[in-house]
């Protein structure tokens, strides 16, 4: 029997005025999935997820999580998912305890279960002996954990996470995503996420990359590396833009001009090296020669990097960008 579609978008559009934030994006997830949401800032990632946990209507297209309506059933869509934002929306003057027990109340987590339940979630998230301690003094990590542990206390269907580990040191960051792990195994979880992390993005089972409000490409992440076209030589010349025109003429690829460098796939790397060095016009300063990453397949496809940086804002639909994106905070 084929899994669920947890989540399922058709031609989901959205626009501020005259600008299309979003267009015709089409997404489907399936039970228990981890679905990474790349794109550089602007793309149209924060709309979607926003109309997706509707908190914004779309102009155009259909929407369900866990077979809701998010523009009809916005109620049953918002008992159906967990969410954890950018930025902290912990109340700092409560313990550990006290937020999950308020979260439990406004979801309407019944008594007999509600004391059981936070117990196991602050023993996962490592809080437990924490639990009566102010917010206030909690550390980054210990924060984003509480986070978590909180959207899951409802027991959602579907967890949306807005850069989890924005900002978290890696030995943190590696901590978290053992939890999600986890909690994707033992509760069939769906997981949503964006991240410019790509280390955090080889974490999902598919990456879908959006770009000007459409999805420009969409596989498993050895999928998209494999697309690239093999492996991926990089160049540094006196002079990139000659460098790429004698690249694209010479071999009939589509080289990537970038910080001084240029890179281009071949399908062979250690073989066509010689060749290249010995019959190459321009003086070589450094090359060489590697598997592509994620990194690249971004870079290929946008023409842009994620850089480590945001404009610290989260899921909220009070930000802006510019002047007329009012929800597209990212």
């Amino acid at each position: 029997m084929p899994d669920m579609e947890m989540i399922d978008a058709q031609y989901l559009g959205r626009r501020f005025g005259r600008t299309e934030a979003v267009r015709e994006v089409s997404i489907r997830v399936a039970e228990g999935e981890i679905y990474g949401f790349l794109g550089p800032n602007g793309a149209g990632k924060t709309t979607t997820i926003n109309m997706l946990c509707t908190l914004l209507r779309p102009t155009s297209g259909r929407a369900s999580v866990n077979g809701f309506d998010v523009a009809r059933q916005r109620s049953d869509v918002r008992r159906s998912i967990g969410l954890v934002f950018q930025q902290s929306t912990l109340d700092d003057s409560l313990s550990a305890l006290q937020n999950l027990r308020f979260h439990a109340l406004a979801y309407g987590v019944s008594a007999d279960i509600r004391e059981r339940r936070i117990r196991d979630l602050l023993v996962l998230v490592e809080l437990w002996e924490r639990r009566s301690g102010s917010v206030r003094s909690f550390s980054g990590g210990m924060r984003r954990r509480l986070e978590i542990a909180r959207g899951l206390l409802h027991r959602p269907r579907v967890l949306f996470l807005d850069e989890p580990t924005l900002g978290l040191d890696p030995q943190t960051r590696r901590r978290i995503w053992e939890y999600l792990i986890e909690l994707r195994a033992r509760e069939r979880l769906t997981i949503f996420l964006t991240t410019h992390y790509m280390d955090e993005a080889e974490q999902c089972d598919r990456i879908a990359i959006i770009d000007h409000g459409g999805i420009v490409a969409l596989d498993t992440p050895n999928g998209l590396k494999g697309a690239m076209g093999g492996d991926l030589i990089t160049i540094t010349t006196p002079d990139s833009h000659s460098a790429a025109n004698e690249v694209r003429q010479r071999y009939g690829v589509t080289p990537v001009v970038a910080d001084g460098t240029v890179r281009f796939p071949v399908p062979a790397g250690e073989e066509f090296l010689p060749d290249f060095v010995r019959s190459f016009s321009l003086p070589l300063e450094a090359i060489s020669v590697r598997r592509p990453t994620l990194d690249d397949v971004f870079l290929r496809l946008t023409g842009r990097a994620i850089r480590d940086g945001n404009d610290g804002s989260g899921l909220g639909v009070g930000g802006a960008e510019g002047d007329k994106r009012g929800a597209e905070v990212r």
